[in-house]
């Protein structure tokens, strides 16, 4: 081929190169992010960096987190100081303010702030919360109570009665029909208030069949459920289920947030073999929402984790499916944490930005007017 011709064959086909379509839901260049109509917010309580790659390097080098377009990491520091734990972080995301560490849907004054949960059922959206923890732990506990403390659980079940979530899947059932700080049984006032409500000793999540014309609660534990190893295995089928459940609730749209708690733990624990099986379970979590999202076309899902546990390393000596871990502490640190996103709107979330920005930017997502701090109803 002549030199022209090949000059201009290349030219060509870089034009098509730099000028062909983004990624799904990405806008062009000079275009305004497309609103999204629903969220999946996925969170891995205590996934950062570490927990990924060692997820990734023990499951033949692939993760879901892969598919991903968008990626930015969030500074995931509290009031308190350089290291949050799980309520401040959570609280960050759900409310858009820095709190002190222990604090559940409060501000450094200890007033209730007003969540995305909250406002967006103010909105007529459907809401939705599941976890492999109990649901009134840090992480969940969040996006619907308000606590001066997280260990304050029944108080947090209380709560609960009060913020019309319309799923919620997830351990703690002593919490609310076993109280010791009162003689009310939260299992049965749900009840009363229109749930359909079931948990683990009646039935398995697997045979449950409820209706979406009713809230919907199914504790999965009386207290905190088992490991994934140890043979808990609802999360990815619960989120399939919310998936197809919350749409029929409200057609104005979805928030559906997920945790996975446990890789948390194996942080603390210093345990790398908990850390993967639960990584590994979260990604299916994660591979569930995508195919969701990819398939509805109006849905952002958001995956990050809300600090990273562990201070984890894999250190030399490390192969494929065979790695050398080791951590430096049994708490938190205060890496950075990334931020994954797809679909509408997936390109604010690129950057380095404060966790609370998650929470902005999620309601500049669904094209909601922004605001400062409000208190709660």
């Amino acid at each position: 081929m002549p030199y022209r011709l090949l000059l201009g064959a290349l030219v060509i086909m870089c034009f098509f190169q730099a000028c062909k379509a983004p990624e799904p839901g990405l806008a062009l260049p000079g275009e305004a992010p497309r609103p999204a109509k629903n969220i999946i917010f996925l969170i891995g309580d205590g996934m950062g960096l570490p927990q990924i790659s060692a997820a990734l390097y023990s499951n033949n080098n692939k993760l879901s987190l892969e598919q991903f377009p968008v990626i930015g990491f969030h500074k995931p520091y509290s009031a308190s100081g350089i290291i949050t734990d799980s309520a401040a972080g959570a609280t960050a995301f759900a409310c858009g303010v820095k709190t002190y560490n222990g604090s559940i849907g409060m501000d450094t004054d200890t007033l209730p702030c007003y969540s995305i949960t909250e406002e967006l059922k103010s909105r007529g959206y459907a809401t939705g919360l599941i976890a492999s923890s109990t649901i009134v732990h840090a992480t969940p506990a969040a996006f619907f109570a308000h606590q001066p403390l997280r260990v304050f659980y029944e108080g947090i079940a209380a709560d609960f009665l009060k913020a019309d979530i319309d799923l919620a899947i997830g351990g703690g059932k002593r919490y609310f029909d076993r109280r010791e700080e009162d003689e009310r049984d939260l299992y049965q006032e749900l009840k009363q208030k229109g749930y359909t409500v079931s948990d683990y000793f009646k039935e398995e999540f697997s045979n449950i069949m409820p209706s979406a014309k009713r809230p919907f609660v199914y504790f999965t534990a009386d207290k905190h459920p088992l490991t994934k190893a140890a043979g808990r295995d609802y999360l990815p089928d619960a989120t399939n289920f919310a998936l197809f459940f919350l749409p029929r609730r409200s057609d104005k749209g979805f928030f559906l947030m997920v945790e996975g708690s446990q890789i948390d733990w194996g942080g603390h624990s210093n345990d790398g073999k908990l850390v993967i099986d639960e990584m590994l379970d979260f990604d299916q979590v994660v591979k569930e929402a995508l195919k969701y999202a990819q398939k509805d076309g109006e849905t952002l899902v958001v995956v990050t984790g809300d600090h990273e546990s562990g201070g984890l390393a894999i250190n030399p000596g490390s192969v494929m499916d065979n790695l050398q871990l080791v951590f430096t502490t049994n708490g938190h640190t205060a890496a950075m944490v990334p931020v994954f996103a797809y679909g509408p709107s997936a390109e604010l979330f690129s950057g380095i930005y404060e966790n609370t920005e998650i929470y902005h930017k999620m309601k500049q997502a669904l094209g909601l007017a922004d605001t400062t701090i409000s208190s709660a109803k």
